[in-house]
Order: structure tokens, then sequence, then C-alpha cells
């Protein structure tokens, strides 16, 4: 058993991050003829994934507002790691992406686009394990006395935009679903920590939340959603795990990032069968929501679900690699397949069966 190690937590946790991200983005000059930034490899990485975790093995897991060691925490699954882990808390997949360059995080947790952005950087950064959540949980949030309930709407409107996120990849499809360019709207560039405040106040007419930002923006007076019958579609609910591919060739830290595969899909799978518990302990106690809030937020999310590491799962990330590049977005196409580590579904479908979790959402 092995007590974490928790740094660059709170507000001092943004600075020390945000410092890190600074020093590290001083690097990228020097990094393209770096080890570590060459073309990412396939789908599988050389020879059997290994087992047998060294004493004295460690993983620093890239966490943002601390979820992850929560989850892993409050589930029991993190004092069961045969292995010593570090928290590094981050805000957003661009600086976790910083981190890795600069060698200062081993595993992330983070949604469907920043892998994408890792294989345009060149940063080899593997998948190695897959979540569902619902596709309805990423809303469209209104400024206070704008009226937007369509999204036909959105035209000429100020959206709040961060490249490297899955809020991205949402307001690119919601306007192809509107059969509107980029060229009809005004793209605000922004920080995700920013989105939040950036509507509410009226600086952007639209953004692209999450909870628990979306129940924190329905407190401000005349704020509002665009009704999920029109965004449907435009968010895949779709999460990753993944990991440096140093990290998963190492015998050691790959041993270890097996394990927390297995951790991490046990540990979401409490989630599944412990709401209440989960709602409570994380979205109250943690983060500082009402417990009638925290209900509301932990129900967006259904049931996690694990996808196999399998081909289906590299068309569907294909397919938002293809949304965002036919959008001009991107500066070069990229194929998924080069994104994953497969040998991994091995510990996701273990844990998956074991643990009485499913591969997809039951049909509805």
């Amino acid at each position: 058993m092995h007590q974490p190690r928790t740094f660059f937590t709170g507000l001092r946790g943004r600075t020390v991050a945000a410092a890190l991200v600074a020093a590290t983005a001083a690097t990228i000059g020097l990094a393209g003829c770096a080890n570590n930034d060459k073309t990412p490899g396939t789908t599988v990485a050389d020879g059997p994934l290994p087992t047998e975790i060294p004493a004295g093995t460690t993983l620093v897991v890239a966490d943002q507002q601390e979820r992850l060691q929560s989850v892993l925490r409050f589930s029991g699954e993190l004092d069961k790691l045969p292995f010593k882990v570090e928290f590094a808390n981050f805000i957003g997949g661009p600086a976790i992406l910083e981190a890795f360059r600069g060698g200062a995080a081993d595993v992330a947790q983070v949604g469907d686009v920043p892998p994408i952005h890792a294989l345009i950087a060149k940063q080899d950064v593997p998948i190695v394990a897959s979540y569902q959540t619902s596709p309805s949980a990423l809303k469209l949030a209104v400024a206070p006395g704008k009226s937007v309930t369509k999204l036909a709407d959105l035209k000429g409107k100020k959206i709040a935009y961060a490249e490297g996120t899955a809020q991205q990849a949402a307001v690119l499809r919601a306007l192809a679903k509107a059969g509107l360019k980029t060229g009809d709207v005004q793209l605000v560039r922004l920080q995700l920590a920013e989105f939040l405040d950036a509507v509410r106040t009226g600086q952007v007419d639209i953004a692209p939340l999450i909870e628990p930002n979306v129940t924190r923006l329905l407190r401000t007076p005349g704020a509002s959603l665009i009704p999920d019958s029109e965004t449907a579609g435009i968010y895949g609910g779709l999460g990753y795990l993944y990991g440096r591919r140093a990290v998963v060739q190492d015998p050691a830290k790959a041993a270890a990032t097996r394990a927390l595969v297995g951790a991490f899909v046990r540990a979401h799978q409490w989630i599944n069968t412990h709401q209440d518990e989960w709602a409570r302990r994380y979205y109250v106690e943690n983060q500082k929501v009402s417990a009638e809030d925290g209900k509301r937020i932990v129900e967006s999310l259904g049931t996690y679900t694990f996808p196999h590491l399998d081909q289906a799962l590299i068309d569907r990330q294909q397919a938002t690699i293809d949304a965002i590049d036919g959008a001009g977005e991107l500066p070069k196409k990229v194929s998924a397949a080069g994104g994953f580590d497969l040998r991994f579904d091995a510990p996701v479908t273990q844990a998956v069966t074991e643990s009485g979790a499913a591969f997809e959402p039951k049909e509805r």
C-alpha cells in the first residue's frame, strides 16, 4: 500500500501548474529535436505488456480538479495500487500535453480532442483506456440577455473556443449541424477555466460547458442553455486515459500503467454503483456545490461504460479528427490509428468483466 503524494492543488496548484506550462512551452522550439517529440507509433507497441511492478516504481498522474485522485481514493482502488502515485493538477488538455512534453506527467485522463493535438505535435502519447459518458453532458450555455434557442441563432455570435479540447470539437460540430462555417461566427480563443466567467458576464455569447460549470452558470440570473434537442450529436461523451510512449515502453511503468487502467475502470464502476456517495464526497464536499446540484451533476453524466480499444474506437476517433479538419481547424490531417496502444485492451476487458461494468451503453 502506498500513500499518494498530491501537489499542484487548489489555488496554489493553478499558479504552479501555469508556471510549469510556461516553462515547458519555452522549450518547444528545441523539443522538436528531442526523443519525445517523434512521429507517434503504431497502435501496438513492441513486445507484450509487462505485468511485474518492481519496488520503487512511481507514476505521475495528471489530474484536473482533483477528480481522478478522488475517485481512486473514495473507491478504495488507490490504496490497492502496488506502486507510488503522485498527482499533479492541471487545467485542460493543452496544459497536460505540455507537462507530457516536459516529462512532468506520465498518465492523464482527458477528453477525445487532446490526443488529436498530440498527434499533430508529434507527441507520442498513446491511449491506454477509454470511457463513455452521456453525450448530453455538454451544454451550450447562453449569456444573460441573449436569446439563442436554436443552433441557427449562433450566426454572428461570439463563442468561447479552446483548441485542443473536447469543447472545440463540440463547437465545430454545432456549426456544421447548423450549416454554418467558422467565418459565420466569432470564435473567441480562451482557456477552459475562463469559459464560465466569460459567458455569465457577457464577454462571449455562447460557451460549451460541462458540469459542475453548467450548474454554476444556471445560478446567474438570465443565463440559459440551448435545448438538448438542438445540440444532440455535437458531443460524443468519449474520454480517454493516455500516457507518454516512454512510459508504456518502460517495463516497470508499463506494468504500473496496466494496473492503473484496471483501477481506473473499477473506480468508475464504483461511481455507477455509489452515485449518492460520489455526489456528496466529491461534488458537495470537494467542489462545494449544493447537495441538490451534486445529484444533478452526477445524473447528467449517466452511467460510465468502457469501450474496447479496437478498430471501432479508432474509427470513432478518426471521425472526430475529420470533423475538426473539415472545418479547417487542423494544420494537417492525422491518422487516429497512431494514437492507440491496443495492448491495454486486455486489462480493460478484464476489469470490465470482473467488476460488472459494461463496454457500451445499454440501448434505450
